[in-house]
């Protein structure tokens, strides 16, 4: 486990993952080795100041000039709503805990969708089994309904 005194520099959301970014502020790198083999991977990340616990965050790339070093993460999805335990350390100087994780890029951005069964016939119509959900029935679940 790699743990670090860094600057919280940034967080930013978009429409599909939180960007993480964090500031080295020295001249030198603890753990340079370790953490140049890390970017391309998922990573465990843990500000200990917060409430979060580990988060599994795609380690995107680190950079280095002579005042600081930037490392920074994306995290693609928060089920558990790990990351807004993290908004309030935004800006400040806190430990990071860094560590690799054995799930791969392609594990880490998975959807999971289950999706439907279904069988493809010889003249191409498409049979769904009896009792799955139909887009007729999905559609009249998902209608607004005003309350007064």
């Amino acid at each position: 486990m790699i743990k670090l005194n860094v600057l919280f520099k940034k967080m930013q959301k978009d429409d599909k993952k939180e960007v993480l970014m964090f500031h080295v502020l020295s001249d030198e790198l603890p753990h340079a080795d370790e953490l140049l083999k890390m970017p391309g991977s998922i990573a465990l990340l843990n500000v200990e100041e917060s409430e979060a616990g580990e988060v599994g965050a795609e380690f995107v790339s680190i950079q280095r000039d002579n005042k600081k070093t930037v490392l920074k993460f994306n995290i693609k999805r928060d089920a558990e709503g790990k990351v807004n335990k993290l908004y309030p350390h935004a800006g400040s100087n806190v430990s990071l805990a860094l560590q690799p994780s054995q799930m791969t890029i392609d594990e880490f951005y998975e959807d999971g969708h289950e999706g439907i069964e279904y069988r493809v016939d010889g003249d191409g119509s498409v049979s769904v089994p009896e009792g799955q959900l139909s887009i007729d029935e999905e559609e009249s679940d998902h209608k607004l309904k005003v309350v007064k």
